[in-house]
């Protein structure tokens, strides 16, 4: 299947009330693990490669150019996205290798340079058929507004959203990046606020650290992209770990592919899980004072 822009993944669950599942790719065989959970799931997925794994690998090309044929060769819709960019020379380089997706990540810089440069690389990316995520305030590429106490105000992510023309906002609603257990408590009420009031779809990072009811409940709120790394991590390490410790063969194909296997298996039900329908009210419109 042709590798698909964020965009039109992001409509796809737009139109159905449905959670977007965006899986980090810091090896090969996660990026054929997440794929072959999409593919049992038999729904969307994003491949997300972070800034920091380019600085592990020492460069973008071979990891990206992997995901791309992986998901041109998937039976799932897949996304190839840039994940946390901060660099606009690696954001204009994925471009050019052919990712459809970059999160430009200015959350740093004071508020109007913020606006100022992530419009300026919005404009940039729109031009080559690329979508972009942002984010405002600082949830500073790892904690900052994703602290577990930072909340996005509604009124600001309007005007955040319509003065750059990005086509996603990641916003903060009480999760934190690289949490280890699930026990994340989202603000439920602040998401459908920010559902109603934001004219793009909104991006939940952190979600390793958010139990599936709420994961469910932040999709029926409204949220659409759901960001998941750490946990799959976890479980690819943990399934390592067994299958290194109960084999003496050297073969990394062994414990390498045991971790695959696992994470294939986790992403599997997680999509499915973002699927599945709530009792959890939905956006509401709100009056506009309400913001």
């Amino acid at each position: 299947m042709p590798h698909m822009t964020m965009a039109e993944l992001l409509a796809r669950v737009e139109a159905d009330g449905t959670g977007l599942g965006a899986m980090n790719v810091i090896a090969l065989e996660h990026a054929e693990a997440i794929v072959t959970g999409a593919e049992a799931a038999r729904r969307p997925v994003v491949l997300q490669i972070s800034e920091n794994t380019v600085s592990y690998h020492g460069s973008i090309g071979p990891l990206a150019l992997a995901c791309l044929r992986i998901a041109e060769e998937s039976s799932a819709p897949v996304s190839v996205h840039l994940d946390h960019a901060t660099d606009v020379d690696l954001l204009h380089r994925a471009v050019g290798l052919g990712v459809g997706s970059v999160m430009f990540d200015a959350s740093r810089l004071p508020h109007d340079d913020n606006v100022r440069e992530t419009a300026s690389v919005a404009a940039w990316c729109h031009e080559r058929g690329a979508s972009i995520e942002a984010e405002l305030g600082e949830i500073g590429g790892k904690d900052g507004v994703h602290a577990p106490g930072a909340r996005t105000d509604p009124a600001e992510a309007r005007r955040f959203a319509e003065a750059t023309g990005v086509d996603s906002l990641a916003v903060a609603v009480g999760s934190s990046h690289a949490m280890e257990t699930r026990d994340a408590r989202l603000d439920e009420p602040l998401i459908r606020r920010l559902a109603a009031a934001v004219p793009v779809p909104l991006v939940l990072h952190g979600s390793s650290g958010v139990p599936d009811d709420g994961l469910r409940a932040a999709v029926a709120a409204g949220m659409r992209k759901i960001n998941i790394a750490t946990h799959l991590n976890l479980r690819m390490t943990r399934a390592v770990l067994a299958a290194i410790t109960t084999s003496r063969r050297g073969d990394p194909r062994g414990y390498l592919g045991a971790g695959r296997d696992a994470v294939a298996e986790e992403v599997a039900r997680l999509l499915r899980l973002l699927a599945e329908p709530s009792t959890v009210p939905g956006p509401q419109p709100i009056p506009t004072h309400a913001d």
